[in-house]
Protein backbone atom coordinates (compact mmCIF):
# COMPACT_ATOMS: atom_id res chain seq x y z
CA UNK A 1 0.00 0.00 0.00
CA UNK A 2 3.17 2.38 -0.64
CA UNK A 3 1.36 3.13 -3.88
CA UNK A 4 -0.56 5.87 -1.80
CA UNK A 5 2.48 7.55 0.29
CA UNK A 6 3.84 8.24 -3.24
CA UNK A 7 0.22 9.43 -4.51
CA UNK A 8 0.14 11.87 -1.50
CA UNK A 9 3.84 12.92 -2.10
CA UNK A 10 3.28 13.83 -5.62
CA UNK A 11 0.01 16.12 -4.66
CA UNK A 12 2.30 17.95 -2.14
CA UNK A 13 5.06 18.40 -4.59
CA UNK A 14 2.24 20.40 -6.78
CA UNK A 15 1.04 22.30 -3.64
CA UNK A 16 4.47 23.60 -3.31
CA UNK A 17 5.44 24.30 -7.00
CA UNK A 18 1.86 26.25 -6.69
CA UNK A 19 3.34 28.12 -3.17
CA UNK A 20 6.65 28.75 -5.31
CA UNK A 21 4.98 29.98 -7.92
CA UNK A 22 2.47 32.54 -6.45
CA UNK A 23 4.79 35.45 -5.29
CA UNK A 24 6.40 35.76 -8.62
CA UNK A 25 2.85 35.87 -10.41
CA UNK A 26 0.26 38.29 -8.22
CA UNK A 27 -2.41 38.15 -11.12
CA UNK A 28 -2.64 34.15 -10.65
CA UNK A 29 -4.20 35.03 -6.85
CA UNK A 30 -5.11 38.85 -6.65
CA UNK A 31 -5.54 40.83 -9.50
CA UNK A 32 -3.01 43.67 -10.45
CA UNK A 33 -3.35 46.50 -13.34
CA UNK A 34 -1.00 49.19 -14.58
CA UNK A 35 1.64 49.27 -16.93
CA UNK A 36 3.89 47.56 -15.44
CA UNK A 37 1.00 45.15 -13.24
CA UNK A 38 1.34 46.29 -9.99
CA UNK A 39 -0.95 46.64 -6.96
CA UNK A 40 -2.37 50.48 -8.29
CA UNK A 41 -3.62 51.38 -4.13
CA UNK A 42 -1.63 52.27 -1.40
CA UNK A 43 -3.59 49.88 1.11
CA UNK A 44 -3.48 47.42 -1.57
CA UNK A 45 0.61 47.00 -1.29
CA UNK A 46 0.57 47.24 2.76
CA UNK A 47 -1.84 44.42 2.13
CA UNK A 48 -0.19 42.51 -0.32
CA UNK A 49 3.05 42.17 1.81
CA UNK A 50 1.12 41.25 4.23
CA UNK A 51 -0.61 38.40 2.24
CA UNK A 52 3.03 37.64 1.05
CA UNK A 53 4.19 37.33 5.20
CA UNK A 54 1.17 34.65 6.09
CA UNK A 55 1.90 32.79 2.95
CA UNK A 56 5.38 32.68 3.56
CA UNK A 57 4.88 31.12 6.95
CA UNK A 58 1.92 28.73 5.75
CA UNK A 59 4.08 27.47 2.94
CA UNK A 60 7.26 26.74 5.24
CA UNK A 61 4.41 24.91 7.69
CA UNK A 62 2.85 22.70 4.92
CA UNK A 63 6.04 21.35 3.91
CA UNK A 64 7.25 20.59 6.46
CA UNK A 65 4.34 18.66 7.76
CA UNK A 66 3.96 16.94 4.39
CA UNK A 67 7.23 15.36 4.63
CA UNK A 68 6.55 14.02 7.74
CA UNK A 69 3.12 12.88 6.27
CA UNK A 70 4.58 11.50 3.46
CA UNK A 71 7.33 9.58 5.26
CA UNK A 72 4.92 8.08 8.01
CA UNK A 73 2.44 7.07 5.39
CA UNK A 74 5.59 4.86 3.73
CA UNK A 75 7.27 3.62 6.63
CA UNK A 76 4.12 2.62 8.33
CA UNK A 77 2.35 1.46 5.77
CA UNK A 78 0.45 -1.93 6.05
CA UNK A 79 2.10 -5.06 5.12
CA UNK A 80 1.01 -8.70 5.96
CA UNK A 81 2.88 -11.93 5.72
CA UNK A 82 1.67 -14.56 3.20
CA UNK A 83 -1.44 -15.86 5.36
CA UNK A 84 -2.43 -12.09 5.58
CA UNK A 85 -1.26 -11.49 8.98
CA UNK A 86 0.13 -8.43 10.19
CA UNK A 87 3.61 -7.77 9.84
CA UNK A 88 3.58 -5.23 12.96
CA UNK A 89 1.63 -4.98 15.65
CA UNK A 90 -0.63 -1.89 16.06
CA UNK A 91 0.57 -0.37 19.21
CA UNK A 92 -1.58 2.41 21.87
CA UNK A 93 0.72 5.14 23.32
CA UNK A 94 -0.64 8.38 24.88
CA UNK A 95 0.96 10.78 23.47
CA UNK A 96 3.80 13.58 24.35
CA UNK A 97 2.33 16.24 26.49
CA UNK A 98 5.94 18.27 26.03
CA UNK A 99 5.20 18.09 21.94
CA UNK A 100 1.45 19.38 22.45
CA UNK A 101 2.82 21.69 24.28
CA UNK A 102 5.18 22.97 22.10
CA UNK A 103 2.77 23.03 18.94
CA UNK A 104 0.35 24.89 20.61
CA UNK A 105 3.02 27.74 21.60
CA UNK A 106 4.14 27.67 17.72
CA UNK A 107 1.01 28.75 16.27
CA UNK A 108 0.07 30.75 19.47
CA UNK A 109 3.43 33.26 19.43
CA UNK A 110 2.79 33.15 15.27
CA UNK A 111 -0.41 34.58 15.50
CA UNK A 112 0.63 37.35 18.18
CA UNK A 113 2.91 38.25 15.71
CA UNK A 114 0.79 38.46 13.03
CA UNK A 115 -1.30 40.51 14.91
CA UNK A 116 1.07 43.06 16.37
CA UNK A 117 3.01 43.22 12.90
CA UNK A 118 -0.20 44.12 10.75
CA UNK A 119 -1.92 46.75 13.59
CA UNK A 120 -0.26 49.58 11.74
CA UNK A 121 -2.19 48.59 8.29
CA UNK A 122 -5.14 47.99 10.18
CA UNK A 123 -5.74 51.45 11.65
CA UNK A 124 -4.73 53.28 8.76
CA UNK A 125 -7.08 51.55 6.46
CA UNK A 126 -10.14 50.62 9.44
CA UNK A 127 -9.29 53.66 12.42
CA UNK A 128 -12.10 56.77 11.65
CA UNK A 129 -9.66 58.96 13.16
CA UNK A 130 -7.04 57.76 9.48
CA UNK A 131 -10.14 58.80 7.18
CA UNK A 132 -8.87 61.79 4.71
CA UNK A 133 -10.22 65.48 5.36
CA UNK A 134 -11.73 65.52 2.07
CA UNK A 135 -15.56 65.72 1.34
CA UNK A 136 -17.49 62.56 0.26
CA UNK A 137 -17.28 61.16 -2.86
CA UNK A 138 -20.44 59.33 -2.86
CA UNK A 139 -22.63 57.27 -0.42
CA UNK A 140 -22.99 53.65 -1.36
CA UNK A 141 -26.24 51.75 -0.09
CA UNK A 142 -25.88 48.12 -0.93
CA UNK A 143 -29.27 46.00 -0.86
CA UNK A 144 -30.80 43.07 -2.30
CA UNK A 145 -29.61 42.89 -4.79
CA UNK A 146 -27.65 46.15 -6.55
CA UNK A 147 -25.35 49.08 -5.06
CA UNK A 148 -27.06 52.55 -4.90
CA UNK A 149 -24.60 54.93 -5.19
CA UNK A 150 -25.45 58.68 -4.45
CA UNK A 151 -23.47 61.25 -5.47
CA UNK A 152 -23.51 65.04 -4.48
CA UNK A 153 -24.57 67.00 -6.89
CA UNK A 154 -24.10 70.86 -8.04
CA UNK A 155 -24.41 72.33 -4.57
CA UNK A 156 -21.24 69.63 -3.43
CA UNK A 157 -23.57 68.36 -0.64
CA UNK A 158 -24.59 64.90 -0.17
CA UNK A 159 -28.69 64.34 0.68
CA UNK A 160 -30.15 67.66 -1.01
CA UNK A 161 -32.33 67.55 -3.78
CA UNK A 162 -29.87 67.83 -6.98
CA UNK A 163 -27.92 64.49 -6.09
CA UNK A 164 -27.03 62.28 -8.84
CA UNK A 165 -28.00 58.95 -8.32
CA UNK A 166 -26.50 55.32 -10.48
CA UNK A 167 -26.55 51.72 -9.87
CA UNK A 168 -23.33 49.80 -9.66
CA UNK A 169 -21.52 52.36 -10.82
CA UNK A 170 -18.84 53.88 -9.17
CA UNK A 171 -16.44 56.62 -10.59
CA UNK A 172 -13.56 58.95 -9.09
CA UNK A 173 -10.21 60.76 -10.20
CA UNK A 174 -7.03 58.56 -9.87
CA UNK A 175 -4.25 60.12 -7.70
CA UNK A 176 -7.25 61.47 -5.27
CA UNK A 177 -7.86 60.60 -1.72
CA UNK A 178 -11.57 58.85 -2.15
CA UNK A 179 -13.93 58.74 1.13
CA UNK A 180 -17.27 57.22 0.89
CA UNK A 181 -19.80 56.77 3.38
CA UNK A 182 -21.77 52.84 3.66
CA UNK A 183 -24.86 51.65 4.28
CA UNK A 184 -27.16 48.82 4.27
CA UNK A 185 -30.56 48.81 3.20
CA UNK A 186 -31.46 45.77 4.40
CA UNK A 187 -28.91 42.57 5.46
CA UNK A 188 -25.00 42.42 5.29
CA UNK A 189 -23.48 43.67 2.47
CA UNK A 190 -20.38 43.42 1.91
CA UNK A 191 -18.29 46.21 -0.44
CA UNK A 192 -15.21 45.00 -1.97
CA UNK A 193 -12.77 46.28 -4.32
CA UNK A 194 -10.47 43.57 -5.65
CA UNK A 195 -8.09 45.70 -7.26
CA UNK A 196 -7.66 48.23 -4.18
CA UNK A 197 -7.90 45.81 -1.66
CA UNK A 198 -10.60 47.62 0.02
CA UNK A 199 -13.42 45.23 1.49
CA UNK A 200 -16.08 46.24 4.37
CA UNK A 201 -19.05 45.00 5.36
CA UNK A 202 -22.49 46.87 5.15
CA UNK A 203 -24.37 46.83 8.47
CA UNK A 204 -27.50 47.99 8.47
CA UNK A 205 -28.45 50.95 10.96
CA UNK A 206 -25.02 52.05 10.32
CA UNK A 207 -23.01 54.34 8.48
CA UNK A 208 -19.11 53.62 7.80
CA UNK A 209 -16.59 55.38 6.12
CA UNK A 210 -14.35 53.77 3.49
CA UNK A 211 -11.50 55.32 2.13
CA UNK A 212 -9.05 54.78 -0.60
CA UNK A 213 -6.98 55.70 -3.67
CA UNK A 214 -5.70 54.86 -6.97
CA UNK A 215 -2.79 55.82 -9.08
CA UNK A 216 -4.13 54.01 -12.19
CA UNK A 217 -7.04 54.83 -14.64
CA UNK A 218 -9.36 52.39 -16.00
CA UNK A 219 -12.32 50.33 -15.27
CA UNK A 220 -12.16 47.20 -12.38
CA UNK A 221 -15.06 45.10 -10.75
CA UNK A 222 -17.20 46.04 -7.49
CA UNK A 223 -18.96 42.96 -6.15
CA UNK A 224 -20.51 41.90 -2.85
CA UNK A 225 -18.37 39.40 -0.55
CA UNK A 226 -21.40 38.25 1.87
CA UNK A 227 -23.92 35.62 0.48
CA UNK A 228 -26.89 38.13 0.98
CA UNK A 229 -29.35 36.32 -0.57
CA UNK A 230 -30.58 33.98 -3.96
CA UNK A 231 -29.41 37.44 -6.01
CA UNK A 232 -26.36 38.01 -4.17
CA UNK A 233 -24.77 36.69 -7.84
CA UNK A 234 -25.86 40.20 -9.24
CA UNK A 235 -24.41 42.61 -6.68
CA UNK A 236 -21.21 43.37 -9.68
CA UNK A 237 -20.80 46.59 -10.72
CA UNK A 238 -17.90 48.52 -12.34
CA UNK A 239 -15.62 51.07 -10.80
CA UNK A 240 -14.25 53.93 -13.67
CA UNK A 241 -11.63 55.61 -12.51
CA UNK A 242 -10.79 58.55 -14.18
CA UNK A 243 -7.50 60.07 -15.27
CA UNK A 244 -8.57 63.90 -14.16
CA UNK A 245 -10.87 65.80 -12.35
CA UNK A 246 -12.00 67.28 -15.86
CA UNK A 247 -13.16 63.93 -17.31
CA UNK A 248 -14.81 63.06 -13.98
CA UNK A 249 -16.80 66.28 -14.47
CA UNK A 250 -17.64 65.45 -18.04
CA UNK A 251 -19.27 62.44 -16.80
CA UNK A 252 -21.36 64.27 -13.74
CA UNK A 253 -22.80 66.66 -15.94
CA UNK A 254 -23.75 64.18 -18.54
CA UNK A 255 -25.48 61.96 -15.85
CA UNK A 256 -27.03 64.95 -14.26
CA UNK A 257 -28.65 65.98 -17.50
CA UNK A 258 -29.58 62.32 -18.32
CA UNK A 259 -31.06 62.03 -15.14
CA UNK A 260 -33.03 65.04 -14.97
CA UNK A 261 -34.35 64.61 -18.32
CA UNK A 262 -35.80 61.15 -17.09
CA UNK A 263 -37.72 62.93 -14.56
CA UNK A 264 -38.93 65.55 -16.44
CA UNK A 265 -40.28 63.07 -18.49
CA UNK A 266 -41.43 61.07 -15.95
CA UNK A 267 -43.64 64.22 -14.25
CA UNK A 268 -44.64 65.50 -17.90
CA UNK A 269 -48.48 63.65 -18.53
CA UNK A 270 -48.61 62.61 -22.21
CA UNK A 271 -50.18 64.64 -25.05
CA UNK A 272 -54.14 64.25 -25.38
CA UNK A 273 -54.46 63.80 -21.69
Amino acid sequence: MRYWSVLFGLAAVLCVLAFLYAPFSPDWWVPTAGTPPHVISTFGREIDSLFLIILFITGIVFIGTQIVFVWASYRFADERDAEGRPLRQAQYFHGSQRLEVIWTIIPAAILVFIALYQMGTWASIKFRSAAPRVPPLAEITGRQFQWVIRYPGPDGKLNTGDDLFTENDLHFVKNHQVLIYLKSQDVLHSFYLPILRIKQDAVPGMTIPVWFDSDTAGQFELVCAELCGWGHYKMRGKVTIHENEAEFQKWVDGQLAEQNRSQLTMATPPEGR
